[in-house]
């Protein structure tokens, strides 16, 4: 017997399996008379939260408009054969085999869609949509888990609050405090700084340490080209000045690119796209092209920048303000960083105002207010003149979903411009900053660091 017709069988007549497995089938699975059987089942049980009998069933049939005698004929003789035989009873076999039967399905449909796309004969996708079609379509599979039972797993949320999250770390102290030791998978973490001040510096200054960690960093940069990008992570790597790498004799860059090299089991791997050229649906072509031409999967991305993105949801020239074109693309790459099960970093532009301002805040955001109510992890960096004085920037939080934002609200690291360079500066600099949100003694100039 054919595998549609023992889903079919059990659908019909095995109440456990009807209910483990329907929400996942979808009549486009099945062909000919097996979908009319089963979009009759399963509008039967929709309905009316039960199995229908076989007569139910032909009762229905017999409503039927469009149908021709051969079709009933053939119909009636499939539920004959379904009726007579006997329902099997490995229940894990079943949702196994059901399970595997949606997935070829769906790449099956979602390959015979592309190639009407490709021929013209698909009005309502663009080509642009076949990466989404087969994507949807490999990510088919049976997710029991229905939600978080309250008292039922009591024990496993206990278990979560214990639990110690991998965690991508810094190598500035206070970062690690105002996120607990890092930044987690799964989330958007979002610089915000006007232009200049160092939201690329501090990227790639990340980007270099995760690397020093042995971790897989992809970077993907629609502002810069691939070669500045690398050069400023030579310059933080190799600790040298911009002046002195280019003056590198060949031999001694090679060195030093060795030495870094056997330092470290991570990969870097830098990307450009065309400012507002890409989205994450080329996101998501990139990852599946390394994953295969290279077995790379990232531990962290980088996307410089946000604000000159595309968005996968929204056409370009269609008639939307910047709120919800920003916000659409904060979703979405949030949603990448959910899917690879990765830390997403972003960054984004202050206003014009807040371009000249030594206290930003999150309504200084340019273009849509929606992007601080997506990120997880927001924080401005604040240059003045003072500031650049003491080779320093002020960094303040703006939104924590990992620690309370007022702990170590304000505080200072160095900055070496030279060398794409960020550093913990010495406890007696975060001295008089107002409203910092950091723990001193009291009648006491001494610094006292908080332990989070």
């Amino acid at each position: 017997m054919q595998l549609e017709k023992i889903i079919l069988k059990n659908l019909l007549r095995n109440e456990k399996y009807a209910r483990k497995t329907l929400p996942f089938l979808i009549e486009d699975y099945f062909q000919n008379e097996e979908k009319i059987i089963f979009t009759e089942i399963k509008n039967f049980i929709l309905k009316y939260n039960n199995l229908p009998t076989y007569d139910a069933i032909y009762i229905e049939l017999d409503s039927l408009h469009g149908l021709t005698q051969d079709q009933v004929n053939k119909i009636k003789n499939d539920l004959k054969e379904i009726q007579n035989d006997a329902i099997d009873t490995n229940m894990d076999w079943l949702v196994s085999s059901t399970e595997n039967f949606c997935q070829e399905r769906a790449i099956y449909n979602a390959i015979m869609k592309s190639i009407n796309i490709i021929n013209n004969t698909e009005k309502n996708l663009t080509k642009g949509s076949i990466p989404k079609l087969l994507s949807d379509a490999l990510s088919v599979s049976f997710d029991p888990n229905v939600g978080h039972d309250y008292f039922e797993n009591a024990d496993e949320r206990f278990e979560y609050y214990h639990r110690i999250l991998d965690r991508l770390s810094f190598d500035l102290e206070f970062f690690n405090k105002i996120t607990r030791g890092g930044l987690p998978n799964k989330t958007l973490n979002i610089i915000l700084a006007g232009t200049g001040v160092g939201k690329s510096l501090f990227m790639c200054h990340m980007a270099a340490n995760c690397l020093s960690q042995g971790k897989n960093v992809l970077y993907i940069t629609m502002e810069l080209a691939e070669e500045e990008v690398a050069k400023r992570i030579d310059a933080n790597l190799m600790n040298i000045t911009f002046d002195d790498l280019l003056s590198l004799s060949k031999d001694l860059y090679d060195r030093k690119t060795n030495s870094i090299k056997a330092n470290t089991n991570g990969k870097l791997i830098i990307k450009e796209y065309p400012t507002a050229g890409a989205s994450t649906i080329h996101f998501k072509a990139l990852l599946n092209e390394l994953n295969l031409k290279k077995s790379f999967k990232p531990d962290i991305i980088f996307v410089d920048y946000l604000n000159i993105c595309m968005s996968a949801r929204i056409k370009p020239g269609v008639n939307v303000n910047s709120y919800t074109y920003v916000k659409a693309i904060a979703e979405e790459l949030r949603g990448l960083a959910v899917e690879y099960n990765v830390p997403l970093v972003s960054a984004t532009q202050t206003t014009r105002s807040g371009f000249s301002s030594s206290d930003i805040d999150l309504t200084d955001t340019s273009e849509s207010f929606g992007l601080p109510a997506t990120a997880d992890f927001m924080f401005a960096l604040i240059s003045t003149e003072e500031l650049e004085n003491l080779n320093q920037i002020m960094v303040k939080q703006l939104k924590n979903r990992y620690n309370d934002p007022t702990i170590n609200k304000r505080f200072v690291i160095g900055i070496d411009r030279s060398k794409m360079k960020l550093y913990d500066v010495e406890s007696s600099a975060q001295m008089d900053i107002i409203d910092s949100g950091q723990n001193t003694t009291s009648g006491s100039n001494k610094f006292k660091q908080l332990k989070v």
